[in-house]
């Protein structure tokens, strides 16, 4: 798909992801206080004295195939989604607990724009793939294996909690000049009746390829 209508998904993308993938039944959270959430939705603090490294070229198209989080201990494979029947952004099959989706009418992760994995916190087993995502830091590195061979290594410089109401999907899924990328799941509260009532949000950027 070329770059140009890849990038022209973003609204749909935005609408969807807020009110898809909090609905997740916290199986896991129950009685332990949940998975970790962020503080703050607020814009990322810029340390002079904490710089991210200087970010490479952005990278050709190429699918990705694996996610890891060395601070979470997460290394998963990654699979594409897409949208499904009724428009909803499909997330990775629920029972797979350690598979992460990549959002496939995005740009690829380390191409410029902004690209989008998504995986669920939590099933009726226990704890998934990002259970821990809102437990992440400035700096942390996120490494994508794409299937050209190349690694794209980005550092996190912002983890949000949203509400799904008033989700700020401009800022969010806007284009970028550079290669970054979206880590979502569910988070915010969680009830029997409506599930979760946000996403966390980890945004991160391209700082080197291996």
């Amino acid at each position: 798909m070329p770059t140009s209508s890849r990038r022209g998904t973003w609204f749909t993308l935005a609408c969807v992801l807020l009110l898809g993938l909090f609905l997740v039944r916290n199986g896991a959270g129950e009685g332990t206080g949940g998975p970790p959430q962020p503080r703050a939705a607020a814009p990322a603090h810029k340390s002079a004295a904490d710089p991210l490294p200087a970010a490479p070229g952005p990278l050709p198209h190429s699918p990705p195939r694996r996610i890891a989080v060395p601070s979470l201990r997460v290394d998963a494979p990654l699979t594409e989604v897409g949208l499904d029947a009724d428009g909803w952004v499909d997330a990775p099959p629920l029972a797979n607990s350690n598979l992460a989706g990549w959002y496939r009418s995005a740009v690829s992760p380390g191409e410029r724009g902004t690209s989008v994995v998504v995986g669920h916190v939590d099933n009726p087993a226990g704890p998934a793939v990002f259970y821990s995502l809102g437990s992440l830091q400035r700096g942390s590195r996120i490494e994508i294996l794409r299937g050209d061979g190349r690694t794209a290594v980005f550092a996190v410089y912002a983890v949000q909690v949203f509400a799904k109401k008033g989700f700020p999907a401009e800022r969010i899924y806007r284009d970028t000049p550079r290669p970054e990328l979206r880590v979502i799941t569910c988070g915010g509260e969680y009830t029997e009746k409506t599930g979760y009532d946000g996403n966390v949000v980890a945004s991160a950027r391209l700082t080197a390829v291996r």
